[in-house]
């Protein structure tokens, strides 16, 4: 009976594999080998500056789903919409769930009615890979950071740190 029952799940999860491969990418990004990490997201149209690029899209989850998913894993896809809410782009995404930090960003972030839409920080060229600054994210603190550009921060987390004799 359990051997059945996992075959069943092991069933369901590559169902749901295949119906991922076959989300549509949003318009005007692909996904490619990133130089930051891993995959990552990248024009295949100019952007302008305060332009759309995509709508983060994926399977809506409480905090705690998003907690137990996070569980033991390094890469996530999830982005918080509010203290409750979130999006797992891992599972049904458009490509958008690639876009790596950087210090250096191209694109930032707005939610609006709870929909979680990149936006151009800056003119972004064709085949120039789509960043964003995490700030604040469902990393630990310590996630080193890998963009490499000037004045990298170390992490991807903005960390404030406590200046001598200042009070947070």
């Amino acid at each position: 009976m359990n051997r059945n029952k996992r075959r069943n799940q092991r069933i369901d999860e590559q169902t749901k594999q295949a119906k991922q491969a076959q989300t549509a990418r949003a318009p005007g990004i692909a996904v490619g080998r990133s130089e930051i990490d891993g995959r990552g997201c990248f024009a295949t149209v100019p952007f302008r500056k305060w332009q759309k690029i995509a709508e983060l899209v994926g399977e809506r989850v409480s905090r705690v789903e998003a907690a137990r998913r996070m569980r033991g894993r390094e890469r996530l896809h999830i982005c918080a919409i509010d203290s409750y809410w979130g999006i797992d782009g891992s599972r049904g995404g458009n490509g958008s769930q690639f876009i790596n930090h950087s210090c250096q960003p191209n694109c930032f972030v707005k939610i609006v009615c709870g929909h979680i839409i990149f936006f151009a920080l800056r003119d972004i060229a064709p085949g120039e890979e789509i960043t964003m600054d995490y700030v604040n994210s469902y990393h630990p603190d310590t996630k080193r950071c890998r963009c490499g550009v000037p004045g990298c921060r170390g992490t991807i987390n903005l960390i404030k740190r406590k200046a001598a004799g200042q009070k947070i």
